[in-house]
């Protein structure tokens, strides 16, 4: 072959005659991306590289240089500039450019729960789980930094040496010394604000106090940090509730964060060139797992136009899994975000923890809410059309009147109000004792704020309200109790699918908790939203799917340090396919805000099992191979994708003749977005089960309207066939359009149960004629 080393290049040429172009008043950061790094070459050849080009829309190298705002060049190359319009689109039709687009925000999708999954820390059985795996990985936080003090970022006991792989370090900055920040536990902290800055301007201390440093002004990061691979911390608690032992999914893993994102009006921004920074720089460090909080609500741009999908697609070929969060979209349907196909998405739901608070009138009958509530509370009961007009609980609606010694009763479906709008108005503008925050059923969930609230169901709230105005009631301190609610239940706002850009895929992935998730805070940060809350907490509850994320996260690092040779595509699978569909009771799992059950749009393959993924049976791997056959399918050329893959030579960037529809790609779950006709799937799986040998038996539960044919329905496996195929061919048998049906595949022998589920939308026409899809892999 010539040389022995796999030859990998980006093919650009730089000898294009480029009319030099003025940067010009509305001018945006632009990324461009390249592909994978040349290999071995030298990261300052690459940088000149990337002046090289950019200079060919400007005047000089100098005005390049000024335009730079990163160079990527560790894993993949690229860079972001402050470019015009008409300065991208000649990059964008220059040879080797794969893609250009401009840099958009992206936001945060912003104890207990650990137990509920199962692992708990229960010694009877020898060690717990969660100590006895983990410390050989390395888990990459991509986030709002770290409050390094905090108890969850302590060296386990007897933690071994930092692994020798690793290549990152802990970065000085404003109140963060390494030297006492960072230890075994903690081993890289970093920042990236070049972005940021180059968007908002430079961070004004007066206005914003962040910390030009790895340190966490906002809380979010260390939240989530702590979340997934915090130390064993005992005493956790919050305002005496909740109290007992914090530790994240992987307290013996290591922990290396990526400051990306940055205050701006309280609230966590990350601009696409930071964080694709903070990607190009953690794959290059070494890290095993990348969990990451953050996202953009649809309209979703192509694969290759966001920086999340470009850090994550070059992570999944460096073995490396990455971990996103879905959104807080919810509930309406296809709003779900990082929906790519070489990471796992993860919906929220909530644990089997709750905090009753009792409503006592003085007759002696009560109600009972949620709310986080410390002391005993007296008043009379008032509607709030006394104090806001048409009862919308608001600051514009406000009459100004005082509501002194009052229990306000809000509804949320007075204007549409949220329980944030609600308590403000309460608390700031009418001076209530308190706050009854009525909401429709299976909705009402304690949360943090700073005037005592209760949220409670419509049914209870409506009788509150046909009492008496002014009618005394006590509101008693809240208690923590356990299993008094079905749990799991999936997160309201969870972001739901169907993926809008790649629909044969289902997205989310999975759920976890996601809902009041203890975990530790930045204490200079107040526990609530409200500006005017003053109160300093080293633990804190916080709900969003960027609390269910680094569930997961926690749960991969375990499981890359008990399989270390499973592909991120087989981890995914072994979380999706033993991933449970059954509350605590036996029962389905409900929707929160309704009363129906849980659907594959709503949790994915179901709530995350993470000792059944530990020995999962049977897993649906897939190579960066699998996934040039998608990239094929969105119309990349064979130039493009072979500027993507490391390296070429082992892994071909050839389409073929026949592109294989998305639905038949060797993913955990089986989709069809557009069932007209008679079609047949395949899908491979390998037996990574105790026993070489095993026997699988299949069954099917058929979407409604839609046969299901499996061949063959037995697996054989043996020591010379750990991998096996087989065919699943769905015929439409009803008239339908544009509704979808669930159903699953179970292969089983008799001790695992490898689920699959299946999301079929039916597009047939009313004349009652189902043709057959022709087909070269049906097996009839």
């Amino acid at each position: 072959m010539g040389k022995a080393a796999c030859r990998c290049f980006w093919g650009l040429s730089l000898s294009l005659s480029l009319c030099f172009i003025h940067s010009i008043s509305t001018s945006h950061v632009y990324i461009v991306y390249l592909g994978h790094v040349i290999r071995n070459q030298d990261p300052f050849l690459t940088s000149k590289n990337h002046v090289r080009l950019l200079s060919n829309v400007f005047q000089s190298n100098e005005e390049a240089n000024e335009a730079m705002v990163y160079s990527y060049k560790h894993v993949f190359s690229g860079f972001a500039a402050t470019l015009s319009e008409s300065q991208a689109s000649i990059l964008a039709n220059t040879r080797g450019v794969i893609s250009v687009f401009e840099s958009k925000l992206l936001h945060l999708h912003t104890t207990r729960s650990w137990d509920f999954m199962g692992l708990d820390l229960d010694y009877s059985q020898g060690t717990p789980l969660q100590l006895t795996h983990g410390e050989d990985v390395i888990v990459g936080v991509l986030d709002t930094g770290i409050w390094p003090e905090s108890a969850s970022f302590r060296e386990e006991p007897e933690m071994g040496p930092i692994p020798k792989y690793w290549k990152g370090e802990c970065v000085a900055g404003e109140n963060f010394n390494p030297k006492k920040a960072c230890n075994k536990k903690l081993i890289g902290a970093k920042y990236y604000l070049t972005g940021f800055q180059r968007r908002f301007g430079r961070i004004n201390k007066t206005a914003n106090p962040e910390y030009i440093s790895p340190r966490d002004y906002l809380g979010h990061g260390t939240h989530t940090a702590s979340t997934a691979a915090g130390t064993r911390s005992r005493g956790a608690g919050m305002f005496g509730f909740a109290n007992g032992t914090a530790r994240g999914g992987a307290p013996r893993a290591r922990l290396a964060v990526y400051k990306v994102c940055w205050n701006r009006d309280f609230a966590g921004t990350c601009t696409e060139e930071d964080v694709l920074a903070g990607f190009d720089e953690a794959l290059r460090d070494g890290v095993g797992v990348v969990s990451a909080s953050f996202g953009k609500a649809p309209p979703l741009r192509e694969f290759f136009g966001s920086s999340a999908d470009i850090g994550s697609f070059h992570a999944m070929q460096m073995g490396v899994s990455v971990v996103f969060s879905a959104g807080n979209g919810g509930p309406q349907p296809g709003m779900v975000g990082n929906v790519n196909p070489w990471s796992i998405c993860v919906a929220a739901s909530d644990i089997d923890r709750s905090f009753p608070t009792k409503i006592l009138l003085d007759d002696g009958s009560f109600f009972v809410g949620q709310g986080l509530i410390t002391n005993h509370i007296s008043g009379t009961l008032a509607r709030a059309r006394t104090y806001f007009f048409g009862g919308i609980c608001n600051s514009e609606n406000w009459t100004n009147k005082s509501a002194a010694g009052k229990i306000l009763i809000c509804f949320s479906t007075d204007g549409d109000v949220s329980s944030e709008d609600a308590e403000f108005a309460a608390a700031r503008r009418a001076n209530a004792s308190a706050l009854i925050f009525v909401q429709p059923l299976t909705l009402p969930v304690a949360a943090v704020s700073i005037i005592p609230v209760v949220r409670i169901d419509i049914v209870q709230g409506s009788k509150l309200y046909l009492l008496p105005n002014f009618t005394k009631a006590q509101i008693l301190p809240s208690e923590t109790a356990f299993k008094r609610s079905p749990a799991p239940a999936v997160a309201d706002f969870s972001s739901r699918g169907p993926s809008s850009i790649s629909p044969d895929f289902l997205k989310p992935d999975i759920s976890a908790p996601g809902v009041n998730i203890l975990a530790a805070w930045s204490p200079n940060v107040p526990p609530s939203v409200f500006s005017s809350d003053h109160r300093s907490v080293n633990w804190n509850f916080e709900t969003g799917t960027s609390m269910s994320c680094p569930h997961v996260s926690g749960v991969v690092a375990l499981l890359k340090s008990a399989h270390p040779r499973w592909s991120p595509a087989a981890i995914r699978s072994a979380l999706m396919t033993t991933a449970y569909n059954k509350d605590i009771n036996g029962d389905g799992i409900l929707v929160q805000g309704s009363t129906k059950s849980s659907d594959p749009f709503d949790i994915g393959a179901g709530h995350i099992n993470p000792i059944g993924a530990f020995d999962p049976g049977l897993v649906y791997d897939m190579t960066t191979r699998d996934y040039i056959l998608f990239l094929c399918n969105r119309g990349y050329s064979e130039d493009q994708i072979q500027n993507m893959v490391i390296c070429p030579l082992t892994t071909p960037a050839r389409c073929p003749d026949r592109l294989e529809p998305d639905s038949s790609i060797n993913y955990p779950s089986i989709t069809v977005s557009n069932l007209e006709c008679t079609k047949t799937v395949k899908r491979t799986i390998r037996n990574v089960g105790p026993a070489k040998t095993a026997v699988y038996f299949v069954s099917v539960v058929s979407p409604n309207g839609v046969e299901i044919a499996v061949w063959p329905k037995i697996l054989i496996f043996s020591p010379i066939k750990e991998e096996l195929t087989y065919f699943v061919t769905l015929k439409p048998v009803k008239v339908a359009r544009g509704r979808y049906e669930f159903g699953s595949i179970t292969w089983s022998d008799g001790f695992h149960q490898v689920r699959s589920p299946m999301v079929v939308q039916v597009n047939t026409r009313g004349d009652g004629n189902y043709y057959e899809e022709g087909s070269s892999t049906t097996p009839y």
